[in-house]
């Protein structure tokens, strides 16, 4: 019995992160960000411990590795585009779009993050880095992004276009030939995780300061454009 329940607990947990994409892009329909932004990063949390309890208990099966991506692609790829469709109709709402089927630009991030991790599940290069935009940061860019900057794009008339081509970038970012370091610790040292200590130092200092000065949590998507300045600078490492 014990060893049929631990067959199942990866599965279990990856299930949980499908449910909480899905609770995400419920309130993401409702204008609810900061609720759509939680359940993403608890959804993060569960895809990470599915597949940490997979390897743990030598339990990998080949069911697991798609579902996983299905869920992956719910939280992480769904729960951002609905945030973005939201945010787009805000627009429409304001007479600020010129055409009404803007808003469903916004879905082109489900698409793409599937696209996304499905080259993720054939490419073998992808075992210690990431080529390409991982779908976990995409989603926690949009979220952050909703939740800081709204007011300040419906009040600009850049505000649509901005949106509308940081949509383009980070489908292409996702699919992108572009080498990008994991944040996997094969070793403490120093010298080959310098940029990855080097990143969760200043990422750390980039929210916690937006956070206590001026009460935002724009420092998150901030640290996630600056995770894309160092991989193009340092490579997968």
């Amino acid at each position: 019995m014990s060893s049929l329940i631990t067959k199942h607990i990866p599965n279990t947990l990856t299930l949980c992160n499908l449910l909480s994409g899905a609770a995400a892009t419920v309130y993401a329909l409702e204008g609810d960000f900061v609720m759509a932004l939680t359940m993403i990063i608890i959804g993060a949390v569960f895809d990470f411990f599915d597949g940490f309890s997979a390897r743990m208990l030598g339990v990998s099966t080949g069911i697991g590795k798609e579902l996983d991506s299905l869920a992956d692609d719910i939280t992480f790829g769904l729960a951002p585009a609905a945030v973005v469709f939201t945010l787009l109709q805000s627009f429409v709402q304001l007479a600020d779009a010129p055409w009404t089927w803007v808003p469903w630009m916004g879905f082109l991030i489900a698409a793409f993050s599937a696209r996304r991790l499905a080259v993720f599940n054939l490419d073998t290069r992808q075992t210690g880095s990431f080529i390409g935009l991982a779908t976990p940061a995409n989603a926690l860019f949009w979220g952050a992004f909703a939740i800081s900057m709204k007011a300040w794009l419906l009040a600009n008339g850049i505000g649509l276009y901005l949106v509308l081509v940081l949509i383009v970038l980070s489908c292409w970012l996702m699919n992108a030939e572009l080498p990008m370091f994991a944040l996997k610790f094969k070793s403490f040292a120093w010298r080959p995780n310098a940029v990855r200590y080097l990143f969760l130092l200043s990422s750390l200092l980039i929210i916690l300061g937006f956070l206590l000065l001026v009460h935002s949590i724009a420092g998150v998507w901030i640290a996630i454009l600056w995770y894309i300045v160092l991989s193009v600078a340092f490579g997968a490492q």
